[in-house]
């Protein structure tokens, strides 16, 4: 073989190592399934039987473990951004378990000097850190979208409902919309009246994640009914933020 036919054969090899590690930057999607399992079983319309959950607590712990081992930043995007909603949500539990039964609230579980969010107990790759760290210091910025908010349940009765199913990034998209519109059109949490749309103070906190502004994102996920009522009531429409209610989401 002459020096150009060297140099093909070279540069072939080199391109197909290239191809296959191309294939394998990207992790196995992780498998939510034990996670799935509890939410299916303790969860009814967003109200979590922490009871069971801690009769399970051994298979919580195994989940959060699968979690610890999982690379977050070799999964695709939609995977990544479903890992890490599901981490925030089986965390949160565990941290109510650590205080339950006698627990009334998540803000039980802080301290004088330190927020239930800025404690450092979450295991992922190879790190200990906060709720706070996985909401506003990767999920917010990185993934940049505002249905995220009604993703992460923080165990409150005023907190968008926790799902009855892990999240997934093969259904991602079906399951942010879902959770967006479902709280959005809730009259628990948000409801017209007299041209002013009370809302959640979700919305006021997080106001610079709705780009779009309030009423724009309502606009995008409500139901027949309240897009209709906003649209009447055309640029007149006043917002007010609703009282949070901080109880635990529970039995």
């Amino acid at each position: 073989m002459n020096w150009n036919g060297t140099m093909v054969v070279i540069a072939l090899m080199a391109l197909g190592m290239g191809l296959s590690t191309g294939r394998q930057a990207f992790a196995q999607a992780p498998d939510h399934g034990l996670f799935d399992r509890l939410l299916k079983k303790y969860v009814r319309n967003g109200v979590v039987e922490y009871q069971g959950f801690k009769q399970e607590e051994a298979v919580l712990d195994e989940y959060l473990k699968l979690l610890e081992a999982v690379p977050p930043d070799r999964l695709t995007t939609q995977e990544g951004f479903a890992f890490y909603i599901n981490a925030y949500n089986a965390w949160t539990i565990k941290l109510i378990l650590s205080g339950y039964p006698g627990v009334g609230s998540i803000k039980d579980l802080g301290g004088w000097f330190q927020s239930p969010w800025k404690k450092k107990f979450c295991r992922l790759k190879g790190a200990v850190v906060s709720l706070d760290e996985i909401e506003h210091g990767i999920l917010r910025p990185r993934y940049q979208d505002p249905r995220v908010h009604f993703a992460i349940n923080c165990a409150s009765k005023g907190c968008p409902p926790l799902r009855s199913e892990a999240y997934s990034g093969a259904r991602l998209e079906e399951q942010l919309d879902a959770a967006a519109a479902g709280f959005i059109n809730d009259s628990r949490f948000n409801y017209f009246q007299d041209d002013t749309l009370y809302v959640s103070k979700i919305f006021d906190w997080f106001a610079e994640d709705f780009k779009g502004g309030i009423e724009g994102f309502f606009k995008r996920h409500a139901d027949a009914g309240l897009k209709t009522k906003l649209e009447l009531a055309g640029s007149g429409v006043r917002i007010k933020y609703l009282e949070y209610d901080w109880s635990l989401n529970g039995k």
